[in-house]
């Protein structure tokens, strides 16, 4: 238990683990010493939550319902998980993308409530003593980021800590991970946005971004600190420049308990929403060409996903590389640029001519799909997807760019240009559609279908590593899942609001995984998905450990 134990009095209130407010009862305030602090009559849990829903309902602006839920999450965690957990759908949006891209930006102008760790170049060689004040006994799962690619928003400093924290929020209410057994963490190694280093009232280190061996030693000592305190830890690296993304996966896959939620997770649910489409196309992957608009970490990772399932499927990786293209900054990726491309792109360098307009590109490869992750706004332009549209009865759609306002294109968009062909799927939320008659109801390709699940099932089976199979079998299980009905509406996946028993199901797959391949730290039990239900955490039940040891 945590030092909350040896509250009483008003003292309770103070400590968001175990506090419930109006839902605390008669007897428990009596032997609290909260008689007279707490309004007369006693709240049951749902009525707790329907109270907050409806002050939430008063606000119209994302942003201050934010705000509110921060508020809510510093003094009642059981409330907060517990109207996360029943408005999963309504409050994601709100939590994670697209309203932390804003909560990002404002982060240092609206701070209130310290959570976390913030480990600046001050603590080079003294991350120990960091990490030690750290208030977590046991720790499952750490996001952590440096804020230099925060969704499609950019350098972000020190003010990224806004993605740790609303991604742990989702581990917990999407797949159970105890919320006491979670730790946000940002490394604070300056940042090159002027209007930061400009602003006074920014939290982080006034110097230009670090580079070099001064940023990996601080990296390396952080994970080598952490995984000291809590050696079965899992890491998930977030929102890192391409270049440090790629290079400290590679270092550090199959060495520790992590993965990289940009180039993994992303590749993990597209390539599921890829599953689905197939549903409806009645082909096969195998049939499928497919163009990437940006070509840094989710486009490689999914370019790269998409290739091993096209390997499991009886190709050889030399020709499953050929069914993924990228377009850069400066055009096709070609063996001509050989050259000047980084190592993440140069599989996917082909043999076409030097290209520099989308419009051409499609025109010469003849993709079958499109997937948007450059974070540049409405380049699927009605020449686009017109042209999409004439090449192909069902065109794959992606445009996966976050936060709305970097979207590729809208769904209404979408379907509208290309007369209800679209098979259509965001990194952000989008309203039904109507057309001609028929609602379309586009979900999201959004991570959190995924990377909830695969840390619940990393955690679970306490998996040594992460291979890039389990990001197969997670693509799979959530296609799997996907209804004839979902389908039907031109969904691609599931409902959000069934989140929960999805990541059941998920992680069990994903525990699997790691039980048959040797990975597992622990005894495989005989019914895995029950066995994971189990472990997952629910709203109240740290509140009655606490009060049941009051008693003993």
């Amino acid at each position: 238990m945590t030092q909350c134990c040896k509250h009483t009095g008003a003292a309770v209130f103070h400590c968001p683990l175990t506090n419930k407010g109006v839902a605390f009862t008669e007897k428990e305030r009596e032997e609290l010493g909260l008689s007279g602090l707490l309004p007369t009559a006693v709240s049951t849990n749902d009525q707790q939550v329907e109270r907050m829903h409806e002050i939430l309902d008063r606000f119209e602006k994302p942003i201050d319902k934010a705000l509110v839920l921060d508020s809510l999450h510093a003094t009642d965690e059981d409330l907060y998980f517990r109207l996360l957990t029943r408005y999963t759908a309504e409050y994601m949006p709100v939590v994670y993308t697209p309203t932390v891209g804003e909560y990002c930006q404002r982060f240092s102008h609206i701070f209130r409530y310290p959570r976390g760790l913030f480990i600046s170049y001050q603590h080079a060689g003294h991350v120990r003593d960091v990490i030690e004040r750290a208030p977590n006994k046991e720790v499952d799962v750490i996001v952590v980021t440096d804020g230099e690619r925060i969704l499609g928003i950019g350098d972000q400093g020190i003010n990224g800590m806004g993605i740790p924290i609303g991604k742990l929020s989702l581990y917990t209410a999407c797949a159970g991970i105890d919320p006491a057994k979670t730790l946000p963490v940002v490394l604070d190694v300056g940042t090159n946005r002027e209007e930061y280093l400009n602003d006074p009232l920014y939290l982080g280190l006034r110097k230009p971004r670090s580079r070099g061996p001064e940023y990996r030693a601080l990296v390396d000592e952080f994970i080598t600190e952490a995984r000291r305190r809590w050696p079965n830890v899992l890491i998930q690296f977030e929102d890192f420049g391409n270049q440090n993304a790629f290079k400290l996966l590679a270092d550090y896959q199959e060495k520790i308990l992590c993965f990289n939620d940009d180039i993994q997770g992303t590749a993990s649910v597209v390539v599921s929403g890829l599953y689905s489409a197939m549903r409806i196309k009645k082909e096969k992957l195998t049939d499928q060409m497919f163009l990437f608009f940006g070509a840094g970490e989710a486009a490689c990772g999914i370019a790269n996903l998409i290739a091993d399932a096209l390997v499991s499927e009886g190709l050889s990786r030399e020709e499953a590389l050929k069914h993924c293209a990228l377009f850069d900054s400066k055009g096709l990726v070609t063996k001509s640029r050989m050259d000047e491309l980084a190592a993440h792109k140069k599989p996917f360098a082909h043999d076409y001519a030097k290209c520099t307009d989308f419009v051409e590109a499609i025109k010469m490869i003849k993709p079958t799909g499109i997937i948007g992750v450059a974070a540049q706004p409405r380049t699927f332009t009605t020449e686009v997807l017109e042209e999409m549209a004439r090449l192909n009865e069902r065109p794959i759609i992606f445009a996966l760019s976050n936060p709305t306002s970097r979207a590729e294109c809208t769904a209404e968009e979408a379907y509208r240009v290309t007369k209800g062909k679209a098979l259509y799927a965001s990194g952000s939320p989008f309203a039904p559609v109507e057309y001609e008659g028929k609602t379309f109801v586009p979900r999201q390709g959004n991570n959190s279908y995924v990377f909830p699940a695969l840390g619940l099932g990393a955690v679970f089976s306490r998996s040594k590593w992460m291979p890039d199979g389990m990001f197969l079998v997670a693509a799979k299980k959530l296609a799997e899942l996907v209804t004839d009905a979902d389908l039907e509406q031109g969904s691609l996946y599931p409902s959000l609001d069934d989140i929960r028993p999805v990541s059941v199901k998920i992680g069990a797959a994903v525990a699997a995984y790691a039980y048959d391949n040797g990975l597992a730290g622990n005894e495989r039990p005989a019914d895995l998905e029950k066995a994971v239900e189990a472990f997952m955490y629910r709203p109240s039940c740290r509140a009655k450990a606490f009060f049941g040891a009051l008693k003993t």
